[in-house]
């Protein structure tokens, strides 16, 4: 995979972590700071293994970080990441030099 298409693959694995409205939702919670998951489980109703479930692919697409003391759990935004990741997101939305629209595709060879 060429870094370009593992640039696309990162990309899409975040904008699909952040596809479900409850997960989006979680994320915007996340952004007044760190939250104990028992805090974020009593804003839905939902069973804790489902909100185990969404925690885990926001932690795997790297929006969120996890840590445990005790036994509560605390998630918090990775806001180092999510700066990456909005920098990602202008280029792909930006025009450039070296802009994929630019290169020769197999198309234009045909």
């Amino acid at each position: 995979m060429s870094k370009l298409e593992q640039v696309y693959y990162d990309t899409a694995k975040v904008l699909k972590a952040l596809s479900d409205s409850k997960r989006l939702r979680i994320v915007d919670m996340l952004s007044c700071g760190e939250m104990c998951a028992c805090k974020i489980l009593e804003a839905f109703h939902i069973t804790q293994p489902t909100l185990s479930h969404d925690m885990r692919i926001l932690v795997e697409s790297k929006i969120v970080k996890v840590y445990r003391s005790g036994k509560n759990t605390y998630y918090s935004l990775n806001a180092e990441y999510l700066q990456s990741f909005h920098q990602t997101l202008h280029n792909i939305f930006t025009e450039k030099s070296n802009c994929i629209c630019h290169q020769e595709t197999n198309n234009d060879k045909e």
